[in-house]
Order: C-alpha cells, then sequence, then structure tokens
C-alpha cells in the first residue's frame, strides 16, 4: 500500500480550502486519506430553499466533494479525476448546523471507481446518502510542490 506524503496531503487542502468554489459555498475539506475524506459545511441562509430547509443542491455538493477526495489519493499523481455519475438519497430534512461529510473509497480501479459518502447533522443523524462514479483522467494531475507518496532509493512508490 503507498504511503501518502503528509505535505502534500497539507499542500492539496490548503489548496481546495482557498478555490472558488468551496469558498462560495462555505465548505471546508478537513481531511484526506488513502480511501476517506471529510467535508464540512455551516449552514447559513444561503443554503436555505424556500420552505427554510437546506437545499438538496448543497447535500449533492457535499456529497460529490466527499467522493471525489475519498478517491483521489489512489489515482497517480500527474492524473486528475471527474465525477460521472451520482446518486443520492435525502434522508431528513435539516434547516441549520454543521453538517459533516465523510467519503468512503469502495473500489478504486485504473480507470474507473466507485465510492459513497454519509451526510449527517452536528447531532450524528444521517440526512443524506450517495454513491459516485469517478473517472481518472491521466495528465490531468495538479501541480504541486510536494510529492504524493514517499519514494524509495529504487524510486519505487511507498
Amino acid at each position: 500500500m503507498p504511503h501518502p506524503n503528509p505535505e502534500y496531503i497539507r499542500e492539496i487542502i490548503e489548496m481546495v480550502n482557498k478555490s472558488s468554489f468551496p469558498n462560495h459555498m462555505a465548505m471546508t475539506l478537513r481531511s484526506i486519506e488513502l480511501d476517506k475524506s471529510v467535508i464540512e459545511l455551516n449552514t447559513s441562509r444561503c443554503h436555505l430553499q424556500a420552505y427554510g430547509i437546506v437545499h438538496g443542491g448543497v447535500l449533492a455538493t457535499l456529497i460529490d466533494t466527499a467522493t471525489f477526495w475519498s478517491v483521489f489519493m489512489r489515482i497517480p499523481e500527474d492524473a486528475g479525476l471527474v465525477n460521472i455519475d451520482l446518486k443520492l438519497n435525502y434522508l431528513k430534512p435539516v434547516d441549520k448546523g454543521l453538517l459533516t461529510a465523510e467519503g468512503r473509497a469502495i473500489r478504486s480501479g485504473n480507470s474507473i471507481s466507485y465510492a459513497e459518502s454519509k451526510v449527517r447533522d452536528e447531532n450524528g443523524e444521517l440526512v443524506a446518502h450517495g454513491t459516485s462514479t469517478l473517472m481518472t483522467l491521466p495528465g490531468k494531475g495538479f501541480k504541486m510542490n510536494n510529492r504524493k507518496f514517499f519514494k524509495s532509493s529504487e524510486g519505487k512508490i511507498v
């Protein structure tokens, strides 16, 4: 199993959390590791639909983002990733508070990966669940200062 470089992970988290869309949504990538990620969003008025509950698109975005980052550490360093399918269920309305989406990679393949995410409210109650199919995009990796994985003296990923 490859050993992710903590400095690379720190750099990715910083890059993501400074990006336009996560800032627009007021969501934060809290952690990323092999096969797992955690996204948080403190709800505010801008996340609510006309009935005063969090808009389904906000929950879908959390699921999309958490599944993406749960798969990300398994793809090659020079590759990108795109979601090609998203399925979700809304399980309970929520109108305020911290939402936490935990993504988990179920299968990481060379070209296609599959992941799930559970979104919980601040009381730990499940409010949404979803799955995602993701496609690896060779040659579309991020240009980072740090390497994604540690390498041995022979140049092999360890």
